[in-house]
């Protein structure tokens, strides 16, 4: 007897995972701010070739790179929080969220005065060189630091229009992260100027430092912006109570590994006060903060897988691995 066929049986469709899902997006977030920056070049390239220099400038210092932290973090959040992978929006807003970035980094290489950012001169270095071998009237290093400022306001509007045509509620934590970033860092630097910066991370710890420039709401902000846009307002709360530990752990993490933000000062510390016994009492309470962050995300009703990709990417926080 012949053997009939069989109708071919359904295929269940692939489920993809959350950090692929996370780096779809952020491939698009990169070609997002390639066509944000080159449209803006196009722009200005005849009807003021000046100024599409400074949007070269701009588009360059984006392209080299860096880690985009936040934009990272708002996608971990948004799709966490069940975000339509698609939505063209919440590829706009991590592009705003890294734009936002660029503008702080490049206002505190001036006031810094630092001299390579992403193994590349800093735009203010640049700048002042390109006065320098031109000739130019003035001085050139003021010209570098002003033109470098205003690559940073360009930034900031272009962030600003991208986030423009967000729900009202989005737009709000926007404004928030905004302000309290330009309050953190100008409480850091009065706070440094006044000899009374402190490298020990313990208020993290115990509560919010508002003198610091990589202030909690970098992570917290990013968080429920996410959970805004996914239609998630629900979340508001939990993440927040995700982000505070979390937070706290990355800053004594990056005390005890003598990260960027720690100077000379935070290394005299770390000999005076860290014997091998104080340094695993340290290592404990990152792991402690760890712990009580996992506990929150793995307490959250999440899209599926997302509850273990939070947990996961805490302990990469804490260990200040990519």
């Amino acid at each position: 007897m012949t053997k009939q066929p069989q109708p071919p049986q359904p295929v269940a469709p692939r489920t993809v995972s959350p950090r692929l899902q996370r780096a779809r997006m952020l491939d698009r977030v990169e070609e997002r701010l390639r066509t944000v920056l080159d449209e803006e070049h196009h722009r200005w390239r005849t009807a003021d070739a000046r100024g599409a220099g400074l949007v070269e400038s701009l588009a360059e210092f984006v392209a080299a790179g860096g880690d985009r932290a936040r934009p990272l973090v708002f996608l971990t959040g948004y799709l966490a929080a069940g975000g339509d992978p698609d939505a063209s929006w919440a590829v706009d807003a991590a592009a705003a969220l890294e734009l936002l970035d660029t503008c702080t980094l490049i206002r505190s290489d001036v006031r810094d005065n630092a001299a390579l950012r992403r193994g590349m001169p800093t735009l203010h270095v640049s700048r002042a060189a390109e006065h320098e071998r031109g000739g130019w009237a003035g001085e050139a290093r003021r010209f570098g630091e002003s033109t470098a400022t205003l690559a940073g306001d360009l930034a900031l509007a272009h962030a600003d229009r991208l986030m423009a045509p967000l729900p009202a509620e989005a737009r709000r934590i926007w404004d928030e992260l905004r302000t309290e970033r330009a309050i953190g860092s100008y409480s850091h630097h009065a706070m440094t100027a006044e000899y009374l910066d402190d490298p020990w991370p313990g208020r993290c710890v115990t509560g919010c430092d508002l003198g610091c420039t990589a202030g909690w709401y970098a992570l917290r902000h990013p968080l429920r912006l996410g959970a805004a846009l996914a239609g998630r307002p629900d979340l508001d709360g939990p993440y927040e109570a995700y982000a505070r530990p979390l937070h706290a752990a990355w800053r004594l993490r990056g005390f005890l590994d003598g990260g960027p933000e720690y100077a000379w000062d935070a290394q005299l510390l770390r000999e005076i006060l860290l014997e091998p016994e104080e340094h695993d009492v340290a290592e404990e309470l990152i792991q402690e903060l760890v712990e009580r962050a996992c506990r929150t995300a793995e307490s959250l009703s999440l899209a599926a897988g997302w509850g273990e990709e939070l947990a996961a990417f805490a302990d990469r926080v804490a260990s200040q691995e990519g």
